[in-house]
């Protein structure tokens, strides 16, 4: 995180919705748990915090997803095929994004910690943004209204959520990480049983 929870509570306290967009594009959960603080205190409006919230993340996600959809060509050639990315596999993420694409961006997003690879590898696939923009709303609308929550009525906990946050977030990355290795185990191992078939 950029700033303390002090510092965030302090710029929002003295800057509100003005400090709340940018800071929420580049922290998105944290800072929507400090502003449920904040409207708790009365300094903030609730509707209006959670209407910024929503822009600012989803801001946060099509700057995600420019990265994976403007960067494709130069990402691909450079690294593709370090990290098991070549043109078939790539194919097969984009067959599967067109057919569960709003399940696998719902997913990413409300796993805290991973969510920044699904973003990146819905542009990457070059799905529509339009559907990509749906689909996130969905799920930014149900999570920053969850934490908004959780700051307003747990406001005096809130340093908790920070660390409790991070927990999620390693374990989320611990369980990607496990889940991207064992399906380039799988895919590898499918394409040596071909070889020898």
């Amino acid at each position: 995180m950029f700033f303390s929870l002090d510092q965030v509570l302090q710029l929002l306290l003295h800057y509100k919705y003005l400090i709340l967009f940018p800071i929420v594009v580049v922290e998105g959960p944290i800072v929507t748990v400090i502003a449920g603080l904040v409207v708790a205190t009365g300094f903030m409006n609730l509707f209006i915090a959670y209407a910024v919230i929503v822009i600012g993340d989803l801001a946060g996600d099509a700057i995600y997803y420019a990265i994976g959809r403007y960067g494709r060509e130069k990402f691909l050639n450079r690294w593709g095929k370090y990290i098991g990315l070549k043109p078939d596999v790539i194919a097969r993420i984009e067959t599967h994004f067109e057919k569960h694409g709003g399940k696998t961006l719902l997913f990413g997003k409300l796993a805290h910690g991973i969510g920044a690879i699904f973003l990146v590898a819905a542009g990457l696939v070059r799905m529509p943004f339009l559907k990509f923009l749906g689909a996130n709303m969905v799920a930014t609308l149900l999570k920053s209204l969850a934490l908004l929550l959780v700051g307003f009525y747990f406001g005096e906990a809130v340093r908790k959520a920070n660390s409790i946050l991070e927990f999620i977030g390693a374990l989320s990355i611990s369980i990607g990480i496990i889940a991207i290795l064992a399906f380039l185990h799988y895919y590898k191992k499918k394409k040596s049983d071909r070889a020898y078939e």
